[in-house]
């Protein structure tokens, strides 16, 4: 069977893709050489934010996926059924605070920034931030609440996001490894050269995170996605004492950074199982998965600095993960102009659980020719700040 569109990886972005056009009558093939959600999807926290991001196209993104997430939980719930795993979705609420006198001006600043953009961002009084987090260190020196912060466990999202398209018609494959593309006598591409044989379809898309700029390198193209790893610290089950997604400020500093080496800010946030997530770090280091103590204990650090209580918990485990780095900070969403029929849905880093279902949506538009519900121009490979790195890397270097 020729599939109208092949899709290379099975993670959420690959999941919400897969789903939207199966929905849409498309063949759909998705190929994935590990386990469905095994990759990043599996090593995130599942936060769905608008807080973290500021004025911009990323932020229209953020905000639009943002309201579709309540409707899909329902749809999902009532096609799959009582007997698959809810999606853990709460809409919990964000709380990013200042630690020190030089912070609160910037945090609030940033805040009315996206209040201009439509982002519903509440500065509040110390006072006002204990009553919503009564654990949290009272030296705080500004706060802002973010009502529309989400959260999902993602690797039930994705799962959930597979069922639905299987039903409509989609095929999933795992333990499958896409190792080029092939092409038609006009030079488009008609499909994937896998470990398995070849997979016929009219459109191939790479939604493969952090690993797409090695899918692309395979069908001869560059795509200048680079992994960016993360850890993250999980405690034991303990009492409900954190109730939004609290965060520094200087986290948002951290996401947009191009700094390679190791930058961590303080991210704290329970979930449904009642253990206490801490983050976060980030760090080009390749696909190097140790373990590294150091990080760790900076991590622990300064989740202390927002819940001194959290000196007396227990860490249950540790966990990393590469986040799809893109150097200008823009996810990829559309065809790529050097190699028709080619599509990128990735370069999300770590906002690719909250954008899944908007980048679908776009994706869509773009291969069926239909009205998006935003501009898709400034997700396209082709934009300027992307240039340079499209270049081969011997002429980016010179």
């Amino acid at each position: 069977m020729i599939s109208d569109v092949v899709i290379v990886g099975a993670g959420i972005v690959g999941a919400a893709c897969a789903r939207a056009l199966a929905m849409a009558g498309e063949r759909v093939t998705v190929l994935e050489r590990g386990a469905a959600a095994s990759g990043t999807s599996a090593k995130g926290e599942g936060n769905l934010l608008v807080s973290d991001k500021g004025p911009g196209a990323e932020l229209d993104l953020a905000v639009y996926a943002s309201s579709l997430w309540p409707g899909l939980v329902a749809e999902l719930a009532d096609e799959l059924g009582p007997g698959f795993p809810a999606l853990e979705y709460e809409r919990k609420g964000g709380l990013v605070v200042a630690t020190t006198d030089a912070g609160a001006e910037p945090l609030l600043a940033f805040a009315a920034t996206q209040r201009m953009a439509g982002v519903d961002a509440r500065a509040v009084s110390v006072a006002d931030a204990l009553a919503l987090e009564p654990w949290l260190n009272p030296a705080i020196t500004a706060a802002v609440h973010y009502p529309d912060d989400a959260q999902v466990q993602p690797v039930i999202a994705t799962e959930a996001l597979l069922a639905s398209a299987r039903r409509h018609g989609a095929i999933v494959r795992t333990g499958v490894t896409v190792t080029g593309a092939t092409r038609d006598a006009d030079g488009r591409v008609s499909g994937v050269t896998t470990d398995a044989g070849d997979v016929a379809g009219g459109a191939v898309l790479i939604a493969a995170g952090p690993w797409s700029g090695e899918v692309a390198s395979a069908m001869g193209v560059r795509l200048p996605v680079k992994p960016r790893r993360g850890m993250v610290l999980v405690t034991t089950r303990m009492p409900h004492r954190v109730f939004h997604k609290v965060y520094d400020g200087d986290y948002f500093g951290a996401t947009q950074s191009s700094d390679a080496a190791l930058q961590t800010s303080s991210v704290v946030e329970s979930t449904a199982a009642g253990t206490v997530l801490l983050g976060s770090s980030r760090e080009q280091v390749g696909f190097d998965e140790r373990l590294r103590v150091d990080v760790i204990r900076e991590v622990a650090g300064k989740a202390l600095r927002l819940f001194p209580f959290l000196a007396g918990a227990s860490i249950m485990r540790t966990y990393g993960g590469f986040r799809p780095f893109m150097p200008d900070h823009l996810p990829v969403i559309g065809e790529d102009h050097r190699v028709p029929g080619l599509w990128h849905a990735s370069g999300h880093e770590g906002a690719g659980i909250g954008l899944s279902l908007a980048t679908a949506e776009l994706l869509v538009a773009g291969l069926l020719g239909t009205p998006a519900p935003l501009d898709a121009a400034p997700f396209g490979l082709e934009r300027a700040s992307l240039a340079p790195h499209l270049l081969p890397e011997t002429e980016e270097a010179a």
